[in-house]
């Protein structure tokens, strides 16, 4: 039998679990709005395009973004953990995008992924996002785009 804080825990990181996917099938989509509304207001992106540092969910450069796709953006998650305690959440995971850019170009990227979410009136929403991806650390630098999980 499972404890009163078990099932309380697994309740919240099956929430937690919707926010992600929720976030994702926006993303798929090319859905501005539903990626914004699945932010916070004072979200903050390390993301793998420059600058190094968003803050704020930005709109603009999300729409500006999703223009250079055709047809929706493919998505795959391996590896996926969650923790929960109280008020905030943490995930890990091991993501994968797919899709053909508007020049033609086939996208199929694996990177790894850091999501931190808070509750805010009763809704599980995305604090922080940090994406990357691995370099060679043999003076090349280049990117890693390579590996496979």
């Amino acid at each position: 039998m499972k404890s009163a804080t078990y099932e309380r825990t697994a309740a919240e990181e099956d929430r937690v679990r919707d926010a992600v996917e929720a976030m994702w099938s926006a993303i798929s989509a090319k859905n501005v709005d539903g990626v914004v509304s699945c932010c916070t207001p004072d979200f903050v992106q390390f993301s793998m395009a420059p600058p190094l540092r968003t803050i704020g969910p930005d709109a603009t450069a999300l729409a500006a973004w999703f223009a250079t796709w055709r047809g929706p953006i493919g998505h795959e998650s391996r590896e996926l953990g969650i923790a929960v305690g109280g008020d905030v959440a943490y995930c890990t995971s091991v993501d994968r995008m797919t899709g053909t850019k508007t020049d033609g170009v086939r996208v199929d990227l694996w990177f790894r992924s850091t999501l931190g979410l808070r509750q805010v009136d009763g809704r599980w929403l995305i604090a922080h996002e940090h994406e990357s991806v691995p370099f060679y650390m043999d003076g090349s630098y280049r990117a890693s785009i390579d590996l496979l999980p």
